[in-house]
């Protein structure tokens, strides 16, 4: 398995990830301050300087109020979009 880190399907990751973050209405120390987390933690992950675990995006997921499978049912629908 090659590494997915430059790929387009980790581009289109990062975009769902910032944009369900802002429809929350959450800034980024907002939502770091809700995962216990620094507000570095949310601008690294936006920016793709830090990965996150499943375990991690289903935390970050509950913290947006929105499931694990609609995430990925939204970032599926947007690498089919390209």
């Amino acid at each position: 398995m090659s590494k997915t880190l430059y790929t387009r399907e980790h581009d289109i990751l990062l975009k769902v990830i910032r944009a369900t973050r802002a429809k929350s209405g959450l800034t980024q120390a907002q939502c770091s301050a809700a995962l216990g987390r620094p507000q570095s933690f949310i601008s690294d992950v936006e920016r793709g300087v830090r990965r996150l675990d499943i375990i991690q995006l289903r935390e970050l997921c509950h913290v947006l109020n929105l499931s694990l499978p609609t995430f990925v049912k939204l970032l599926e629908d947007e690498i089919r979009r390209g």
